[in-house]
């Protein structure tokens, strides 16, 4: 379940348990047995088509087995790069919110003088600023790393784990200092804070992340 593009795709990359352990393969789109169908009513993500794949006695020839693909290496190698990416996309998300409420802020006349004059809309919005610069730094330093080599995945978990919940945090409370206006389509805030909301869970959640952290950290795996 919960596959991007799954009705619309013509090949879908499936990993399977067999006898030999786990295995990549190509399901072509048309073969026997296997069918899609869209996942209605998201509030989430609702540009992007979300699907659910079903597999009833499915029969792949041979050639269709990825060769080098074996153990959840390379799944899990997929996943990094995937969250490697989603690390930036939370600063993005909470850059374009933090810059809506500031302009909504500076434009907002409250009782003679624009909200911002207000000690804590400035407070409120110097965060949001701490939060985004901390996550920049960070995937720029990750960045940097996967250039060298030397970027490992649990680094990318941290990335992930603080940048999709910064994102969060900031589209939340810019959507709170838009007043009513916040929950309008007219505004961002809404939209990245309900995609978000999709982004903390998929490609590992936060809950995830967070133990492999501590693994790291301790040495033991609590999953």
């Amino acid at each position: 379940m919960w596959i991007t593009n799954g009705t619309i795709a013509d090949v879908a990359i499936v990993w399977a348990r067999t006898d030999a352990g786990i295995r990549g393969f190509l399901v072509e789109k048309g073969t026997k047995g296997y069918t899609s169908e869209n996942i209605p009513h998201k509030f989430s993500l609702r540009a992007s088509i979300t699907s659910t794949l079903y597999f009833d006695n499915v029969r792949v020839p041979e050639r269709n087995r990825l060769p080098l693909a074996e153990g959840l290496a390379a799944p899990l190698s997929c996943l990094t790069q995937a969250r490697y990416g989603i690390a930036w996309g939370g600063v993005g998300a909470a850059i374009a919110c933090y810059r809506e409420a500031l302009t909504f802020a500076k434009q907002r006349i409250l009782f003679g003088e624009p909200l911002a004059n207000k000690q804590i809309v400035q407070a409120r919005l110097a965060d949001m600023l701490r939060r985004i610069t901390t996550g920049q730094l960070l995937v720029l330093q990750l960045g940097r790393m996967k250039d060298a080599g030397t970027m490992h995945h649990a680094q990318v978990s941290m990335a992930k784990w603080n940048n999709v919940r910064l994102g969060l945090d900031v589209a939340r409370d810019a959507r709170d200092l838009l007043g009513a206006g916040g929950i309008s389509v007219e505004c961002c805030p809404i939209r990245h804070a309900m995609n978000l909301e999709s982004v903390i869970t998929y490609e590992g959640t936060e809950t995830v992340h967070q133990l492999v952290i501590g693994r790291e950290i301790t040495g033991a795996a609590a999953f």
